[in-house]
Protein backbone atom coordinates (compact mmCIF):
# COMPACT_ATOMS: atom_id res chain seq x y z
CA UNK A 1 0.00 0.00 0.00
CA UNK A 2 1.12 3.69 -0.96
CA UNK A 3 0.84 5.72 2.15
CA UNK A 4 -0.67 8.53 1.44
CA UNK A 5 0.57 11.39 3.93
CA UNK A 6 -0.57 15.37 3.57
CA UNK A 7 1.33 18.07 5.39
CA UNK A 8 0.18 21.49 6.30
CA UNK A 9 1.29 24.45 8.33
CA UNK A 10 -0.54 26.94 10.52
CA UNK A 11 -1.67 30.18 10.13
CA UNK A 12 1.58 32.79 8.97
CA UNK A 13 3.80 32.32 6.18
CA UNK A 14 7.43 33.73 7.08
CA UNK A 15 7.87 34.41 3.26
CA UNK A 16 4.42 36.74 2.72
CA UNK A 17 2.92 39.91 4.53
CA UNK A 18 1.88 39.39 8.05
CA UNK A 19 -1.64 39.36 9.52
CA UNK A 20 -2.67 42.52 11.64
CA UNK A 21 -3.96 43.15 14.41
CA UNK A 22 -5.27 45.73 17.11
CA UNK A 23 -6.06 46.16 21.12
CA UNK A 24 -9.65 46.93 22.09
CA UNK A 25 -8.91 50.25 23.28
CA UNK A 26 -7.28 51.17 19.16
CA UNK A 27 -10.74 50.15 18.63
CA UNK A 28 -13.00 52.24 20.84
CA UNK A 29 -10.96 55.18 19.39
CA UNK A 30 -10.98 54.35 15.59
CA UNK A 31 -14.45 52.49 15.27
CA UNK A 32 -15.59 49.89 13.16
CA UNK A 33 -14.39 51.17 9.74
CA UNK A 34 -10.66 50.49 11.19
CA UNK A 35 -11.64 46.74 12.00
CA UNK A 36 -12.92 46.20 8.54
CA UNK A 37 -9.61 47.22 6.78
CA UNK A 38 -8.07 45.00 9.02
CA UNK A 39 -10.41 42.07 8.14
CA UNK A 40 -9.85 42.87 4.57
CA UNK A 41 -6.00 42.81 4.55
CA UNK A 42 -6.52 39.81 6.84
CA UNK A 43 -8.77 37.71 4.40
CA UNK A 44 -6.69 39.12 1.48
CA UNK A 45 -3.51 37.94 2.86
CA UNK A 46 -4.89 34.66 3.31
CA UNK A 47 -5.85 34.46 0.23
CA UNK A 48 -2.42 35.21 -1.05
CA UNK A 49 -1.16 32.14 1.07
CA UNK A 50 -3.86 29.71 -0.23
CA UNK A 51 -2.84 30.41 -3.43
CA UNK A 52 1.04 29.87 -2.40
CA UNK A 53 -0.10 26.79 -0.75
CA UNK A 54 -2.05 25.62 -3.91
CA UNK A 55 1.02 26.28 -6.19
CA UNK A 56 3.36 23.65 -3.99
CA UNK A 57 0.87 21.51 -3.64
CA UNK A 58 0.54 22.44 0.19
CA UNK A 59 -3.05 21.24 0.80
CA UNK A 60 -3.78 21.28 4.46
CA UNK A 61 -3.80 25.16 6.11
CA UNK A 62 -4.59 26.53 9.89
CA UNK A 63 -6.39 29.82 9.43
CA UNK A 64 -5.57 32.26 11.91
CA UNK A 65 -8.32 32.62 14.14
CA UNK A 66 -7.78 36.94 13.97
CA UNK A 67 -8.48 37.39 10.54
CA UNK A 68 -11.39 39.71 11.73
CA UNK A 69 -10.52 41.51 14.76
CA UNK A 70 -12.77 41.04 17.89
CA UNK A 71 -15.24 39.10 15.82
CA UNK A 72 -16.13 36.73 18.92
CA UNK A 73 -16.62 39.77 21.26
CA UNK A 74 -19.88 39.62 22.28
CA UNK A 75 -19.93 43.31 23.24
CA UNK A 76 -18.94 44.08 19.44
CA UNK A 77 -22.22 44.41 17.35
CA UNK A 78 -20.52 44.05 13.67
CA UNK A 79 -21.96 42.13 11.25
CA UNK A 80 -18.76 41.75 9.64
CA UNK A 81 -20.39 38.63 8.22
CA UNK A 82 -22.97 40.74 5.85
CA UNK A 83 -20.02 42.65 4.64
CA UNK A 84 -20.44 42.50 0.91
CA UNK A 85 -15.95 43.26 0.22
CA UNK A 86 -15.70 40.75 2.77
CA UNK A 87 -17.62 38.36 1.45
CA UNK A 88 -16.01 38.35 -1.77
CA UNK A 89 -13.03 38.01 -0.10
CA UNK A 90 -14.39 34.74 1.39
CA UNK A 91 -16.04 33.56 -0.78
CA UNK A 92 -12.25 33.47 -3.02
CA UNK A 93 -10.82 31.92 -0.57
CA UNK A 94 -13.79 29.14 -0.47
CA UNK A 95 -13.78 28.78 -4.27
CA UNK A 96 -9.78 28.16 -3.97
CA UNK A 97 -10.28 25.99 -1.24
CA UNK A 98 -13.00 23.70 -2.72
CA UNK A 99 -11.38 23.68 -6.26
CA UNK A 100 -7.81 22.43 -4.60
CA UNK A 101 -9.36 19.67 -1.93
CA UNK A 102 -7.72 21.50 0.40
CA UNK A 103 -8.24 20.71 4.32
CA UNK A 104 -8.79 24.24 6.06
CA UNK A 105 -9.10 24.38 9.44
CA UNK A 106 -9.18 26.48 12.57
CA UNK A 107 -7.99 26.55 16.34
CA UNK A 108 -9.91 28.36 19.00
CA UNK A 109 -7.42 29.93 21.52
CA UNK A 110 -6.58 28.80 24.84
CA UNK A 111 -9.02 30.86 26.45
CA UNK A 112 -12.14 29.00 24.93
CA UNK A 113 -12.82 27.14 27.60
CA UNK A 114 -16.40 24.95 27.61
CA UNK A 115 -15.69 23.17 30.56
CA UNK A 116 -15.01 26.03 32.95
CA UNK A 117 -17.09 26.41 36.28
CA UNK A 118 -17.77 29.89 35.35
CA UNK A 119 -21.38 30.55 33.04
CA UNK A 120 -19.73 34.02 31.53
CA UNK A 121 -16.55 32.35 30.25
CA UNK A 122 -18.59 29.56 28.59
CA UNK A 123 -20.51 32.15 27.30
CA UNK A 124 -17.31 33.48 25.67
CA UNK A 125 -16.12 29.99 24.42
CA UNK A 126 -19.93 29.29 22.81
CA UNK A 127 -19.66 32.85 21.30
CA UNK A 128 -15.92 31.86 19.60
CA UNK A 129 -17.08 28.71 18.35
CA UNK A 130 -19.91 30.13 16.18
CA UNK A 131 -17.54 32.72 15.48
CA UNK A 132 -15.42 30.38 14.14
CA UNK A 133 -17.67 28.28 12.61
CA UNK A 134 -19.28 30.91 10.61
CA UNK A 135 -15.73 31.76 9.39
CA UNK A 136 -15.25 28.28 7.96
CA UNK A 137 -18.22 27.52 6.82
CA UNK A 138 -17.53 30.85 4.68
CA UNK A 139 -14.36 30.10 3.15
CA UNK A 140 -14.97 25.94 2.25
CA UNK A 141 -13.24 24.81 6.01
CA UNK A 142 -13.76 21.74 7.69
CA UNK A 143 -11.96 21.43 11.26
CA UNK A 144 -12.14 23.54 14.12
CA UNK A 145 -9.83 22.15 17.01
CA UNK A 146 -9.91 22.64 20.37
CA UNK A 147 -8.80 21.36 23.61
CA UNK A 148 -10.71 20.17 27.11
CA UNK A 149 -9.98 22.99 29.25
CA UNK A 150 -9.10 22.55 33.28
CA UNK A 151 -9.26 20.42 35.87
CA UNK A 152 -10.69 22.91 38.27
CA UNK A 153 -9.73 20.85 41.04
CA UNK A 154 -12.50 17.46 39.57
CA UNK A 155 -10.80 16.02 36.51
CA UNK A 156 -14.09 13.52 36.06
CA UNK A 157 -16.70 16.32 37.11
CA UNK A 158 -14.53 18.69 34.91
CA UNK A 159 -14.84 16.27 31.61
CA UNK A 160 -18.73 15.68 32.33
CA UNK A 161 -18.79 19.35 32.20
CA UNK A 162 -17.25 19.20 29.18
CA UNK A 163 -19.56 16.26 27.40
CA UNK A 164 -22.69 18.15 29.08
CA UNK A 165 -21.53 21.89 26.90
CA UNK A 166 -21.09 20.10 23.70
CA UNK A 167 -24.18 18.31 23.53
CA UNK A 168 -26.18 21.69 23.56
CA UNK A 169 -23.78 22.95 21.26
CA UNK A 170 -25.16 23.93 17.56
CA UNK A 171 -25.82 21.44 14.95
CA UNK A 172 -23.17 23.91 13.51
CA UNK A 173 -20.85 24.48 15.74
CA UNK A 174 -20.62 20.11 16.38
CA UNK A 175 -19.98 19.63 12.22
CA UNK A 176 -17.07 21.40 12.40
CA UNK A 177 -15.40 20.46 16.20
CA UNK A 178 -13.09 18.31 16.67
CA UNK A 179 -10.80 17.60 20.68
CA UNK A 180 -7.13 17.25 20.81
CA UNK A 181 -4.69 16.31 23.78
CA UNK A 182 -2.70 18.48 25.63
CA UNK A 183 0.50 18.49 27.47
CA UNK A 184 -0.03 19.34 30.93
CA UNK A 185 -4.18 17.75 31.99
CA UNK A 186 -5.88 15.49 29.40
CA UNK A 187 -4.71 12.60 27.17
CA UNK A 188 -5.20 11.06 24.32
CA UNK A 189 -6.95 8.40 26.55
CA UNK A 190 -8.86 11.18 28.13
CA UNK A 191 -9.79 12.89 24.92
CA UNK A 192 -10.65 9.15 23.58
CA UNK A 193 -13.17 8.80 26.69
CA UNK A 194 -14.89 12.02 25.89
CA UNK A 195 -14.94 11.16 21.90
CA UNK A 196 -17.10 8.19 22.93
CA UNK A 197 -19.35 10.14 24.90
CA UNK A 198 -19.96 13.03 22.30
CA UNK A 199 -18.73 11.73 18.93
CA UNK A 200 -16.43 14.79 18.18
CA UNK A 201 -13.65 13.26 16.35
CA UNK A 202 -10.20 13.60 18.13
CA UNK A 203 -7.15 15.34 17.12
CA UNK A 204 -3.70 13.21 18.69
CA UNK A 205 -1.02 15.40 18.91
CA UNK A 206 2.04 13.54 19.18
CA UNK A 207 4.06 16.18 20.80
CA UNK A 208 1.84 16.36 23.55
CA UNK A 209 1.31 12.91 24.38
CA UNK A 210 5.39 12.90 24.83
CA UNK A 211 4.47 15.75 27.63
CA UNK A 212 1.58 14.47 29.01
CA UNK A 213 1.50 10.52 28.08
CA UNK A 214 -1.56 8.31 28.49
CA UNK A 215 -1.84 5.19 30.66
CA UNK A 216 -1.51 3.53 27.91
CA UNK A 217 0.66 3.06 24.73
CA UNK A 218 -0.44 5.37 21.90
CA UNK A 219 0.16 2.36 19.47
CA UNK A 220 -2.56 0.74 21.30
CA UNK A 221 -5.32 3.26 21.28
CA UNK A 222 -4.41 4.21 17.79
CA UNK A 223 -7.19 2.12 16.20
CA UNK A 224 -9.89 3.64 18.52
CA UNK A 225 -8.43 6.78 17.80
CA UNK A 226 -8.55 7.04 14.33
CA UNK A 227 -12.25 5.44 14.35
CA UNK A 228 -13.99 8.35 15.91
CA UNK A 229 -13.19 9.59 12.60
CA UNK A 230 -15.58 7.24 10.95
CA UNK A 231 -15.75 7.54 7.18
CA UNK A 232 -13.75 11.41 7.66
CA UNK A 233 -9.84 11.25 7.26
CA UNK A 234 -7.64 11.42 10.16
CA UNK A 235 -5.66 14.50 11.17
CA UNK A 236 -3.26 15.18 13.81
CA UNK A 237 -0.32 17.28 15.04
CA UNK A 238 3.34 17.08 14.93
CA UNK A 239 5.65 19.02 16.78
CA UNK A 240 8.89 18.93 17.75
CA UNK A 241 10.46 20.35 21.67
CA UNK A 242 12.59 23.25 21.63
CA UNK A 243 15.49 21.83 24.21
CA UNK A 244 14.64 18.24 24.57
CA UNK A 245 11.63 15.81 23.49
CA UNK A 246 9.18 16.69 26.35
CA UNK A 247 9.77 20.10 26.28
CA UNK A 248 6.38 22.47 25.98
CA UNK A 249 7.90 25.42 23.87
CA UNK A 250 8.01 24.59 19.87
CA UNK A 251 11.28 24.01 18.20
CA UNK A 252 11.54 26.11 14.82
CA UNK A 253 11.66 22.51 12.80
CA UNK A 254 10.59 19.02 12.97
CA UNK A 255 13.03 16.43 14.55
CA UNK A 256 13.59 13.26 12.29
CA UNK A 257 13.00 11.31 15.09
CA UNK A 258 10.00 13.07 15.59
CA UNK A 259 9.02 12.35 11.80
CA UNK A 260 9.89 8.87 12.06
CA UNK A 261 7.54 8.15 14.50
CA UNK A 262 4.33 9.86 12.04
CA UNK A 263 6.11 7.63 9.44
CA UNK A 264 6.07 4.54 11.85
CA UNK A 265 2.40 5.19 13.93
CA UNK A 266 1.20 5.72 10.40
CA UNK A 267 2.42 3.44 8.09
CA UNK A 268 -1.11 1.97 6.82
CA UNK A 269 -3.20 5.04 7.41
CA UNK A 270 -3.93 7.67 4.90
CA UNK A 271 -3.70 10.72 7.42
CA UNK A 272 -3.54 14.85 7.50
CA UNK A 273 -0.55 16.12 9.71
CA UNK A 274 -0.64 20.04 10.64
CA UNK A 275 2.87 21.00 11.47
CA UNK A 276 3.18 23.40 14.24
CA UNK A 277 6.86 24.57 14.52
CA UNK A 278 7.87 28.55 14.14
CA UNK A 279 9.24 28.54 10.94
CA UNK A 280 5.76 27.45 9.47
CA UNK A 281 6.43 26.50 5.59
CA UNK A 282 10.02 26.42 5.94
CA UNK A 283 9.45 23.32 8.54
CA UNK A 284 7.26 21.47 5.97
CA UNK A 285 9.58 22.10 3.03
CA UNK A 286 12.61 20.67 4.80
CA UNK A 287 10.51 17.89 5.92
CA UNK A 288 10.03 17.36 2.00
CA UNK A 289 13.25 17.62 1.01
CA UNK A 290 14.36 14.84 3.73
Amino acid sequence: MIQLIRLGYACLNTQLPALKTCRWATYQSKGIAYLRELALHNLSTTLTMIRWNIERDILVFRMSSDLIPFASKRELTWSWYEEERLLQLTEAIRKEVLDSGMRLSMHPGQYTILNSPRSTVVEDAIADLSYHATLLKLCGGTDMIIHLGGVYGDKKASMDRFVERAKKLSPEILSYLRIENDDKVYTAEDVLLISKRTGIPVVVDLHHEHCNPSSVALEKLLPDLLATWGTKRPKIHISSGRDHNRDRKHADFITLEDWQEVLTLFANVDVDVMIEAKEKEQALLRLRSQ
